[in-house]
Order: structure tokens, then sequence, then C-alpha cells
């Protein structure tokens, strides 16, 4: 490590406290330095250790902690491997900690690896919005939209991105269609402007908007035995194999708690993790499905599917578009949220 010798009254630098951190901040150089740890009462600042790192060494060391590899690091960055490894050793030795080991040949984070990664995490996302900001400032037609959609609504949520950009061709949407564990992260560490999902959670703080009423219907092969019949009982249907989504499901979590309420399991013949996947396996014949009604369109023109006539169902719940409480929404980010909301059909509507 470095040594920092300035005092705390130099006015040279300014000093400010991040975390039980002490951060020194040139004004003149628009540097800082992250020190190691925060001084305690009576040290003399001047030997206090310092931390000097690069954007570009944090760029670096975030893509060989996603890649959880040099080679295909040094491949994304289009740098050769010496030099992303050099990158990581000067970071590693400014921090004073091991961010990798290698165990085989295989190279893990350490616990200082993840405790910085979740900082880096943080800076760049601060970056991001920085440079968002600024463009959006400039022409909001050319902003940046960072949307996560559940498996289960990206059929609708397609439509609706393809009608926003046709309002405003210059702007960009990055869609991203993930299962709900991979939203609930996104969520937990702020990486997305916005996520529509069905089931919002409870243990984070959020800002929640329903937007659309998303009915959940019993789908089947049209040569079903149960196809047409009418007020099928749940007794009846608790007795047919099901073909349902992974277990951290919203739509499995919302069947299961339905057939519990009436002292009811659901038979599970297969777990499918793609919505699209498990409506075909529902067509050939695999069991029953439960999905939502938009889903389902184009299956229903075909004939491939049919919709069941349950007691109890539909479930009736709703979609959502969720962020975190107290985030700053882009212009772009709120112009998409007030056009999702001028889309939909008043009879949609919760």
């Amino acid at each position: 490590m470095n040594q920092c010798f300035p005092s705390l009254n130099d006015a040279y630098y300014k000093y400010y406290v991040m975390d039980s951190r002490l951060i020194r901040f040139c004004p003149s150089r628009r540097t800082q330095a992250l020190m190691l740890p925060r001084p305690a009462p009576g040290i003399n600042a001047r030997r206090e250790l310092c931390m000097h790192v690069t954007l570009r060494q944090l760029a670096i060391f975030n893509m060989v902690a996603e890649k959880l590899s040099y080679t295909q690091a040094a491949s994304e960055l289009h740098l050769t491997q010496p030099a992303v490894s050099l990158q990581v050793r000067k970071l590693e030795d400014s921090v004073g900690l091991p961010l990798f080991e290698q165990l085989g040949k295989q190279i893990y984070l350490t616990q200082a690896g993840k405790e910085l990664l979740r900082y880096s995490r943080e800076i760049f996302g601060q970056l991001g919005e920085a440079r968002e900001m600024l463009a959006q400032m400039k022409d909001i037609s050319r902003g940046t939209l960072l949307l996560s959609v559940a498996t289960t609504a990206s059929s609708f949520t397609s439509r609706l991105v393809a009608a926003f950009l046709d309002q405003m061709p210059g702007a960009t949407v990055r869609l991203d269609v993930s299962n709900r564990g991979t939203l609930l992260r996104q969520l937990r560490d702020n990486e997305k402007d916005l996520v529509i999902m069905g089931q919002p959670p409870s243990d984070m703080d959020l800002v929640v908007e329903p937007f659309m009423t998303n009915p959940l219907v019993v789908i089947a092969p049209s040569s079903h035995p149960l196809a047409g019949r009418e007020r099928i009982s749940l007794q009846q249907l608790a007795r047919e194999p099901f073909v349902l989504r992974e277990p951290d499901s919203g739509t499995r979590a919302a069947m299961e708690r339905l057939f519990q309420e009436h002292g009811l399991k659901p038979l599970i013949q297969a777990e499918i993790a793609d919505n699209e996947s498990l409506k075909e396996a529902v067509a050939a014949g695999l069991g029953l499905g439960v999905v939502s009604l938009h889903t389902v369109d184009l299956h229903l023109q075909s004939g491939r599917l049919m919709v069941l006539d349950v007691e109890h169902f539909p479930i009736q719940r709703k979609w959502y578009l969720v962020y975190r409480e107290g985030k700053r929404l882009s212009p772009i980010a709120l112009a998409f949220k007030s056009f999702v909301f001028s889309q939909i059909p008043a009879q949609s509507r919760p």
C-alpha cells in the first residue's frame, strides 16, 4: 500500500466518511482515494494507509468476477490475458488483500473480493445513472431503458416495448426476460430501471404500481378428457398430473396456495423453468398447466391448447411496475411508465 501524508486540515484535500471509511478527495484533480480503515481517535492521519484504485482496474475486476475466468474476461474486454492479470494484481496490491483464489483450475472470489465487487457495482451504477441523466437532459429520445420482465409477461411486454419505440425511434430498450429469482436479485442490487412482475416481494423497500389484471388459468391440450366440461372441481383437478414452473415462481405459488386452502396438493409431473417450454409440454400431453391468460393467445387461436372451466379459476392477480424506493427514475423510464398506463385498456386495469 501507498502512504498518505496530507493533513486533515490541508485545504488541498477534502475528506468525508462513507461506510466507516475515510475518503480523500482532491478537487483540483477530481480524484479520490479510499482509505482503509477509518483512523482511530488520536492516530495521526498522516500515517493513514490509502487505496488508490482506477475505474479501469475496477472494470477489469468486475469482468473477471463475473466470468470467474481471466481468459474469458480478456476476450470480453478485447485485452490479452497477461494485461488482465496485471491489472488485477495491481488492484490487489492497492487493496492489500487477495481478491481471487484458485482451487485447481477454477478461480473464486475471496471474501474481500465479494465485498469489493458490491462497492464496485454501486460505483458503476452511479456513474451509469449520471451518464444517462446527462444524455437525457440533451435528448430524451436517445436514452436507454433497462427493463426486466418475468418470463410470463414477455409476450405482452414485447408488444408494449415495440409500440413505445415506434414513438421514440432513437431510444434503446435493453429487455431482460428472467425468472422470479433473477428479478428479485436485480431489484435487490438495483440493476434495472423498471421491473414488470406478477408478485412483488414484501421484504424489500419498493415502489409497486399495478397496471393490468393478470388472470391465471388452467390449460390443457384440446384432446384432454376434461376439455369442454363445465365447472370442473378442484378435487377432480388434483387427480390430474401438472406441469408447473420452478418452486419460486409466483404463478406456481398462487396455484399451490389455492390448492392448500382447500386441503389439496397438486400432482406434479414435471417442473419447467421456461414458460414457452411449459406450454409446449402441456400441448404434447405431459400434463395440465397454470399460466397467465395473457400468454396463451396464439396457442388458443391455433387450437393446440384450451382453457379449462375450473371452479375458483381464474386466479385474479395483477401485473406490477416495480422499482426501488428512493430510486430516481430517468426521463425515459418515466416516459415508459406513463406510456404503459396509457396503453392498457380500461377493462384490463386493476
